[in-house]
């Protein structure tokens, strides 16, 4: 077997850690990684050491989906521990660079009164000296600005806490991933390598193209031990032949949640890339091996992690040529630089998209809309829809843009035009502000505010005046969560008397009522356009 070239079986689970803890943007960047150690990770282990039975019980109830409990059923106690001694050790700079920070807030909330901030610049705390500026707004209020460039270049970014849980996966259902480390077990694979490895890129190479198994685990740096687990991941079974759209018009084919790849002959777009691995299900989806050989672009809306989702997006890196992303890097806490995180996991080719900007890609082009809503009324910059040009139809992929404001729709019609098509997130609800950014308030917030900030998108009534607004002339609401292979990022379970649901059965109806073609989409579909 040593001399035989094996694939990567289609079934092998790559997660993306972060001191054993599922990895997404805000465990990137080193102001918000130290924030989620102290302020979330360390307090839900010694949560769980002192109650396990408690966040056993929780996790029991469907009403606490997505809470912040630890969901091994009360048991593996001991590694927990373990993970919370080693953290409150090993990171103890990171959890010091959190207390500055929530230190630092609080001197520029009692002493900054719109006077120059220059005389407060003593009293930054060592360890943040160098790493921030002291601004003010317009209006005299005080805020932290983080240099995010050198924070990469400073012990706050850790690769040495990167790594990846392999093992192997039979079925959609999955425990919600940002609630619980991830502990290995039997059968599974954990490695401790930097998300920018090139090794990475070779070990996913083998879902599409055999290579010598030995190889792969010298680059990898495998044990003697690890290269056993590692072999049980591999086959002699070649993935089936990639699909190349050879058509004259437009393939639009939907992988779930947000994410579309949209092809013509000589070009492919994937938006939002979340893909499903390959196990039976009675549920037909489309899976990594529907991909295309060669990815020419990659769009993402924003920074959440069912929208950048690095567990699909490193298995993709080796085949995808550009990136495109919203233009951040304000240097806000809320919102760290997308294109910072993505240059540091490996990416090479990234390129930002400013509102109503435009690139030419071959046969048409992507311009960059303004995105409101969805980050709890948050100053978010890193968030744009897609409008796409192609063989003469226009679309829209407006992600989860809550029409907060309908004059916006009002002025993009009357700067670029009508839209043919559009996409939609309608998830109305939303989580409360503290849900995904709790972690980083440096100061309680009032449950009543908490709960009326949500991250949400829009309902029936915003919704129907986008597509008014834009003239639409089809309709797909999309990015709703409903895919049971989402579960473990989105902890959504919807009835049909969720305002979701209700909301986008009321669109579907009255789009569908004035000869509007509308359907909401789940698990597959392929839309078709002539040339």
């Amino acid at each position: 077997m040593s001399g035989t070239k094996l694939y990567l079986r289609q079934n092998v689970q790559v997660e993306p850690l972060f001191n054993q803890w599922y990895a997404w943007t805000h465990l990137i960047a080193p102001q918000t990684a130290a924030m989620n150690i102290a302020n979330s990770h360390v307090k839900k282990m010694q949560s769980y050491v002192a109650a396990p039975k408690l966040h056993a019980d929780a996790v029991r109830n469907p009403a606490m989906l997505g809470g912040p409990f630890i969901d091994y059923q009360g048991g593996r106690v001991a590694e927990i521990r373990a993970l919370l001694a080693s953290t409150l050790k090993h990171q103890a700079h990171m959890l010091r660079f959190a207390q500055s920070v929530q230190d630092l807030d609080q001197t520029l909330r009692e002493e900054a009164k719109g006077y120059s901030l220059i005389p407060l610049y003593e009293r930054v705390p060592e360890n943040l000296k160098g790493y921030v500026e002291l601004v003010y707004d317009l209006n005299n209020h005080p805020s932290i600005k983080f240099v995010e460039g050198l924070l990469y270049q400073s012990p706050y970014y850790c690769r040495s806490l990167q790594g990846v849980l392999m093992s192997l996966v039979y079925q959609d259902e999955r425990p919600f991933a940002l609630s619980t480390p991830r502990l290995p077990g039997p059968g599974s694979l954990l490695l401790n390598i930097p998300f920018e490895s090139g090794a990475l890129d070779e070990l996913f190479r083998m879902k599409e193209t055999p290579q010598p198994p030995g190889r792969v685990a010298e680059l990898l740096g495998l044990s003697e031990q690890e290269d056993e687990v590692f072999r049980t991941f591999l086959t002699e079974e070649p993935p089936p032949p990639q699909p190349r759209y050879e058509g004259d018009g437009i393939s639009i084919r939907y992988f779930g949640h947000a994410c579309l790849l949209i092809e013509t002959r000589g070009l492919n777009i994937l938006v939002d890339p979340v893909i499903s691995y390959t196990y039976d299900s009675e549920l037909s989806r489309y899976r990594y091996p529907d991909l295309p050989e060669t990815i020419d672009y990659v769009l993402i809306t924003h920074g959440h992690q069912d929208h950048i989702l690095f567990e699909t997006l490193l298995q993709l890196r080796h085949k995808i040529r550009t990136v495109i992303l919203p233009r951040g890097g304000s240097g806000q806490l809320q919102d760290p630089s997308l294109k910072l995180i993505l240059r540091h996991v490996g990416f090479k080719n990234v390129v930002e998209l400013d509102d109503m900007e435009t690139i030419e890609v071959e046969g048409g082009s992507i311009t960059g809309v303004p995105f409101f809503g969805e980050h709890a009324d948050l100053n978010v910059s890193s968030k744009v829809a897609h409008l796409i040009r192609l063989r003469g139809k226009t679309f829209l992929f407006a992600a989860d843009s809550n029409n907060v404001e309908p004059k916006l729709y009002e002025h993009v019609r009357r700067a670029l035009g009508g839209v043919d098509v559009l996409f939609l997130g309608m998830e109305c609800d939303g989580a409360p502000l503290s849900w995904l950014y709790g972690p980083l308030l440096t100061q309680a917030l009032e449950r009543k505010m908490d709960q009326s900030r949500r991250l949400s998108g829009s309902d029936y009534e915003r919704g129907i005046r986008i597509v008014e607004q834009l003239g639409c002339r089809e309709v797909y609401v999309y990015a709703m969560g409903q895919e049971p292979w989402l579960n473990y990022i989105m902890s959504i379970k919807y009835t049909e008397q969720s305002p979701p649901i209700v909301a986008s059965n009321r669109l579907i109806e009255a789009c569908r009522e004035r000869g509007i073609v509308a359907e909401r989409l789940f698990a597959k579909k392929e839309i078709g356009y002539g040339r």
